[in-house]
């Protein structure tokens, strides 16, 4: 299975970084690869057998799906894994400098899109949570 590989380098600290990354309300606010969708709900149990779901929602109500997974590791501050229903894994890696953060994410790819389709649709996602972060809890220049 082929894995496909996305960054983002953040300037907020890893540990605010963390709580946004796992907290259901901060969730809902970054969890949209595009304008047109959000995600209208989220429910994280943030420990090893613990499940998450994430519902994403197209604005003109057209379509939706439910993203879930069940956690695999959990290392605070550094590393989040968790396997797709469908057997397919996820690890995100924290690496924290200072006051800045970069966010590794590795997944596998499912096999109905393309893998650039894939890869485009999961970086827009983590830019959106970039940008929900330093707005939010980024400080000020």
């Amino acid at each position: 299975m082929e894995q496909i590989k996305i960054q983002a380098h953040i300037d907020v600290r890893v540990e605010i970084i963390w709580n946004a990354y796992t907290s259901a309300e901060d969730i809902m606010q970054w969890n949209q690869a595009s304008d047109d969708w959000h995600c209208t709900g989220a429910i994280n149990d943030l420990r090893i057998g613990g499940k998450f779901k994430n519902r994403m929602e197209a604005k003109d109500g057209s379509m939706g799906f439910d993203f879930i997974g069940t956690y695999t590791a959990l290392e605070p501050f550094k590393k989040i894994a968790y396997t797709m229903p469908d057997g397919r894994k996820v690890t995100i890696n924290f690496n924290s400098k200072k006051s800045t953060t970069e966010i590794t994410v590795i997944f596998d790819a499912e096999f109905e899109n393309p893998v650039e389709m894939q890869r485009q649709g999961w970086q827009a996602i983590l830019d959106n949570f970039k940008a929900y972060v330093e707005k939010t809890y980024g400080s000020p220049s």
